[in-house]
């Protein structure tokens, strides 16, 4: 079986994408691994203006998991162009997917308007689902029918990109979101983001983030198995996994299958990518990955594409 494939029409080598915000903007990890092995690039959350993001504390280790309050600390999307395409465009010879936010739909616009005509960039992820800024702890955008279909719906009349909507798992019915997202125009959605939660600072005071590592994992694979049988949209899946042993493969019809890849974790073991196969797909590494569901193709293999474990550095400055 061949490791190429097909994803929102993007011809990709291998299936295996990092997630938003693992890699930074692409040059903080180029010293760690040959990013040009990956099926594709997803950057951190770009936003219109700069962000600096949450005061520390940002990160904490919890049971089989960690929460990250980062606060999607960005320069903001004018000095991404200028400072960090750069290194994409020179650098790599995979498809990029910006990722970017906001808290209404105009800020959303304003950005993708700013990013039409850069040829470096493949697609856009839409993260409508932050769960460590302050406007989540009253809503996502993802948790209103009404509110992410205008908001997808506006960004998919300035924008020729391919769009894939990053939803919260913070719902009651994801399907429904899932659907009201292909409607509105999204290509593709990706399942799921981190979950809303909360630790407790040093002196006592609450601090909001998102829940993400091997707890949610069964959580992710419920979510994403309703949404392929109900929406007929390719699925990116994310979240959970921690290493090759971990993978799972959801048999969904005949032909399309979900593939949930390896995502890097504070507790990841040095794993590396394997050559197994479960249903007949292959799957591996430690980074993370797209699944495909729906699509009428079988989900692809993963190529052994590192050599060694790449740990999770989050910026907790």
């Amino acid at each position: 079986m061949g490791l190429t494939t097909n994803f929102i029409g993007l011809k990709l080598k291998n299936s295996v994408f990092v997630a938003s915000g693992i890699a930074g903007f692409g040059e903080e990890y180029s010293d760690l691994f040959d990013i040009n092995k990956l099926g594709g690039f997803i950057t951190k959350t770009v936003t219109l203006l700069p962000r600096k993001g949450n005061s520390l504390p940002r990160i904490v280790e919890t049971t089989s998991g960690m929460i990250n309050s980062i606060g999607l600390e960005n320069p903001g999307v004018d000095a991404f162009i200028e400072d960090k395409l750069p290194f994409l465009r020179k650098n790599l010879k995979i498809p990029v997917i910006v990722s970017i936010g906001g808290e209404t739909a105009e800020e959303l616009v304003s950005v993708v308007r700013k990013l039409n005509g850069v040829e470096v960039i493949s697609a856009i992820e839409l993260n409508l689902s932050c769960p460590n800024i302050k406007s989540a702890r009253k809503y996502f955008i993802s948790q209103d029918k009404e509110l992410a279909y205008k908001t997808i719906r506006a960004i998919r009349k300035v924008t020729k990109f391919p769009l894939i909507a990053k939803l919260s798992p913070a719902v009651t019915d994801i399907t429904e979101i899932a659907q009201v997202s292909k409607n509105a125009g999204a290509d593709a959605v990706a399942l799921i983001n981190s979950f809303p939660a909360m630790f407790f600072s040093k002196d006592r005071a609450p601090v909001f983030g998102g829940l993400s590592g091997p707890v949610i994992k069964p959580m992710a694979l419920k979510m994403i198995y309703e949404v392929s049988r109900k929406v007929k949209i390719p699925i990116m899946g994310v979240g959970g996994i921690t290493s090759v042993s971990s993978v799972s493969v959801l048999e969904l019809q005949p032909g399309s299958f979900i593939s949930i890849f390896p995502s890097p974790s504070l507790s990841t073991p040095s794993e590396h990518c394997g050559v197994g196969g479960v249903s007949g797909s292959v799957v591996g590494w430690i980074i993370t990955a797209v699944a495909f569901a729906n699509t009428g193709e079988p989900s692809v293999p993963c190529p052994e594409i590192a050599n060694k474990y790449v740990p999770y550095t989050p910026n907790v400055g």
